[in-house]
């Protein structure tokens, strides 16, 4: 075996006759490092958004409720005023037109005691 032929045996294992000794793979598409941190920090962004979105409708509600509670309780102190001037009012007529008071006699007074 020559040296040349001892070169073409050695070729012959790595490649055949008309075929490319380099192969073409895909290539996989992959983000590098600093696509991987924006990406990362636009998303950090956006929950970030999304959380100070949800705070203030909360916050919005929690006014309204506070609001309408204020008004309640303003409104079931003006109820309970008006149902003890509507007992008031009523034991008064009661009062008129009850038997014991029919069977009063008025007085006048005759003279007035001086000191």
């Amino acid at each position: 075996m020559t040296y040349s032929s001892s070169l073409a045996a050695s070729r012959q294992r790595y490649a055949a006759r008309q075929q490319n000794t380099a192969r073409v793979r895909a290539e996989e598409r992959t983000l590098g490092p600093i696509s991987n941190t924006v990406l990362l920090i636009v998303l950090a962004c956006l929950v970030g958004l999304l959380y100070l979105t949800q705070v203030t409708k909360t916050n919005a509600l929690s006014y309204t409720i506070s609001d309408l509670q204020a008004q309640q309780t303003s409104l079931k102190t003006e109820q309970d005023d008006l149902e003890i001037g509507t007992a008031r009012l009523q034991s008064i007529e009661r009062v008129k037109n009850s038997d014991v008071a029919k069977a009063l006699v008025t007085t006048t007074p005759e003279a007035t005691l001086q000191n």
